[in-house]
């Protein structure tokens, strides 16, 4: 299962760690890239010396290939700069179109993978000489820039941008996943929720005991509910006691919103946290857990135990090799 992204990226399976900011903290990173798949670190709401930090951290834990994702919605170049300095081989660049931070990214030896929800946007930045692309459906858990459904962005994007190896993003949650976006062309899968369940990840007990609990019909999609700190910003999360406030009022704009200014939760680190706040429910926090933002894709469903990070890494790929047998031989 080696495929064209694993031998770009020096990686022996094609699993990505999505970087949720906030609740992947650099164990899980390692985690993931020592199991043979590829860990990225996300790195862009930190300060540079802090990212500089962890990234020194993740090198003590592992030897295999990560990297660290920024966020163009909140550009730096000090922060690309320290990811160079620091020999940071793989970039990942997330939300708005890269502008010079691609170019500038392989000028300093890094391979960049980019995140994109349709396929003329994702053709535009392979043109530019991206060396991989996401393809993030609109499934995905999060902040989610598409509004097409993986099934049908998938062979889009990969149509569009030729040899350029394509990653799966967006409702996949195990081998089954896997094996589909492997038949559908891409090239590796970019898991998030699932590892929300790694033994490694930073999230709080609440938050992880509505993982387990829900279904697929227990997500849904905002174009602007968790917005303060970053609005205008479409996403995926649990359906909570926020959401149906706003639902109960008829679904009011900002500034009528019922309980705006609340201090639902807080943290000893990043200090109170408002409602409708986008905000990671980490472990770190006490309060009303359940009625911050707990992002989660649509694969959400498959989710169900705690393991090590390597055993779902394990397991995904285990899963897709017995899909994809069993398709060949019916």
């Amino acid at each position: 299962m080696r495929t064209d992204f694993c031998k770009t990226f020096g990686i022996e399976y094609p699993v990505v760690l999505a970087p949720m900011a906030g609740v992947v903290p650099d164990a899980l990173v390692a985690a993931v890239s020592n199991a043979g798949g590829l860990g990225l670190a996300p790195l862009w709401h930190v300060n540079a010396d802090k990212l500089r930090k962890s990234v020194r951290n993740i090198r003590r834990l592992t030897d295999k290939p990560f990297g660290v994702n920024l966020n163009m919605e909140f550009p730096s170049m000090e922060h690309l700069d320290a990811c160079l300095e620091e020999g940071v081989e793989i970039i990942s660049l997330f939300w708005r179109a890269p502008g010079e931070f691609l170019a500038h990214a392989q000028s300093g030896g890094a391979k960049v993978i980019y995140s994109s929800g349709d396929a003329a946007d994702a053709k535009a930045v392979a043109d530019l000489g991206a060396d991989a692309i996401c393809a993030q459906g609109w499934e995905a858990g999060g902040h989610v820039r598409g509004t097409v459904g993986s099934m049908a962005l998938i062979p889009a994007i990969v149509d569009a941008v030729g040899d350029v190896p394509v990653v799966a993003a967006g409702g996949i949650a195990d081998g089954r996943g896997l094996a589909a976006a492997l038949s559908l062309g891409a090239s590796a899968v970019w898991v998030g929720t699932r590892f929300l369940a790694a033994a490694e990840a930073n999230v709080h007990p609440e938050y992880l005991s509505h993982l387990l609990a829900s279904s697929e019909n227990d997500t849904a999609h905002f174009d602007n509910l968790f917005d303060i700190g970053w609005p205008d910003a479409p996403h995926r999360a649990l359906k909570n006691s926020t959401s149906q406030m706003w639902e109960d009022a008829g679904r009011p704009d900002l500034g009528q919103r019922p309980g705006e200014g609340d201090v639902v939760a807080s943290s000893p680190i990043g200090g109170d946290v408002l409602r409708y706040q986008s905000k990671s429910p980490s472990a770190d926090l006490t309060g009303s857990v359940e009625a911050i933002s707990m992002w989660a894709g649509q694969g959400v469903s498959m989710v169900r135990k705690v393991q090590p990070a390597r055993d779902i890494v394990r397991d995904i790929v285990d899963e897709a090799k017995i899909a994809l047998e069993r398709i060949r031989y019916r």
